[in-house]
């Protein structure tokens, strides 16, 4: 096992980094002395991490020039140090360690090695001091790297930068770490560096999710579009899940349901072959475009969808979508009331409203169908809802012309047309229109009636 496996966690959902494996302890020679002693802090470092710094400090020290032993232990004691919250002694030695880059270690062992550091610290940084010595951990390596012309890894601290301050809504820092990353993604005659597309794109990808934080569609729309107009990048399946996802909340913004729906089913089909656990989300948000639509199509249909279909953190979805299609407002109401923890979710407790709506309307046609005269609390206490919410849906069907009839708020009925009277009036006013056309034509077109010049 590497030493830096002893740290490394699983791959987290918003790492987009490929991790590599850090072969530290492959024979790379050196003092037995110095190995011995940096094994013995290794041994230590479980039941007495504060001896094992001690031991891993001391490792440097014995070596006659800097070299590998003492860049491992640096390593392990910059780690156990960020776990144990001694933020300012490990940012003295990350500078230490920085130091071994130039020369005593081989340009691609330290890219992976300061790689796999900062994703470390990334992952565990759990407070707003962590945060802090991580921020100092990628503006020191961006100074260092910048320095050596090593652009890749400025690349790819830059990125890692720009992903903080967009978790830290730091949108001013954010645009312009974006500004510096797409001017570094070009070549000298303007035109996009194709060898640079996948920084590119993540840094589309964070403006992209600013500007939806923001709800500054106008931007974003402008950097949607031009994200997807990339060919010269083959981003990772994260970074498109992330652009599509914030491509169909722009387009249910609008509206503009069938878009988004496809956006959604994109973002939920890049999640899911990228293993994040945002793919959940994402088909939530799949299912209210579905019921948005007025689909009759099930969005567990599809061959990417199925699986997902019996997932119990989509139950309640499976169920709303199922209540909608078959216009049944008591369960759709149910299901609702059981489930508030769905709106936790702003996005759908946005949206939701808009479904709901929908389904009382249908359910309030529905159940009038058969009256010429009812009453407001009486649909609202078959379908459970205030008086009010009923008046406005009436309301709002005969504005629409679905409903024919007038609201008598002072004794709170609403009065239906009879389809018999509503045929008489329309023949009546049919008739009145044809007589008046028709002696129109006699007094200005028949010749009888023209006077002599």
């Amino acid at each position: 096992m590497s030493d830096d496996d002893d740290f490394m966690q699983a791959s987290d959902d918003e790492n987009y980094d490929f991790e590599y494996e850090d072969d530290d302890d492959a024979e790379q020679g050196g003092d037995v002395d110095v190995e011995n002693k940096y094994y013995n802090a290794k041994q230590m470092k479980a039941d007495a991490p504060e001896e094992a710094i001690e031991e891993f400090l001391g490792v440097p020290a014995l070596e006659q020039e800097k070299g590998d032993w003492g860049f491992k232990g640096l390593k392990q004691a910059i780690k156990l140090e960020f776990k144990l919250g001694r933020y300012e002694k490990t940012v003295e030695h990350y500078n230490e360690l920085l130091t071994y880059v130039k020369s005593a270690v081989t340009r691609n062992y330290s890219e992976k090695s300061i790689n796999n550091m900062l994703d470390f610290i990334e992952k565990n940084a759990e407070d707003a001091a962590a945060n802090e010595c991580l921020e100092q951990f990628y503006s020191k390596t961006l100074e260092s790297f910048q320095a050596t012309n090593n652009e890749r890894l400025w690349l790819s601290t830059s990125t890692k930068l720009a992903r903080l301050y967009l978790a830290q809504k730091d949108y001013p820092r954010l645009t312009a770490k974006a500004r510096e990353l797409h001017k570094a993604c070009l070549k000298e005659d303007g035109t996009e560096d194709p060898s640079k597309g996948t920084y590119s794109m993540e840094a589309y990808a964070l403006e992209i999710q600013m500007y939806a934080d923001t709800r500054n569609n106008k931007r974003l729309k402008g950097l949607y579009e031009k994200a997807l107009s990339v060919r010269s990048a083959v981003p990772h399946p994260k970074i498109m899940g992330v652009i599509r996802e914030c491509g169909g909340k722009m387009y249910m913004s609008e509206e503009d349901w069938k878009k988004a729906q496809s956006d959604f089913f994109e973002s939920f089909r890049n999640y899911d072959e990228a293993g994040s656990l945002q793919r959940i989300q994402v088909l939530k948000y799949l299912v209210l475009t579905t019921m948005l639509m007025g689909s009759d199509i099930n969005p567990f249909d599809s061959q990417e969808t199925k699986p997902y279909k019996n997932d119990p953190r989509i139950a309640a979805m499976t169920e709303l979508v199922d209540a909608y299609q078959r216009d049944d407002i008591t369960q759709y109401e149910n299901v609702l009331k059981k489930n508030q923890d769905l709106l936790a979710d702003p996005f759908i407790a946005e949206n939701i409203d808009e479904v709901t709506r929908n389904m009382r309307t249908k359910a309030v046609v529905k159940l009038v169908a058969p009256y010429t005269r009812f009453r407001l609390d009486f649909i609202a206490k078959r379908l459970s809802i205030s008086i009010a919410e009923v008046q406005d849906i009436v309301g709002f069907l005969i504005m629409d012309k679905r409903l024919r009839g007038s609201i008598n708020q002072d004794a709170g009925t609403v009065e239906i047309e009879s389809r018999a009277d509503q045929d008489r009036m329309h023949a009546v006013a049919d008739w009145t229109t044809a007589i008046r056309s028709l002696a129109s034509f006699v007094l200005n077109e028949g010749e009888g009636f023209k006077s002599d010049d």
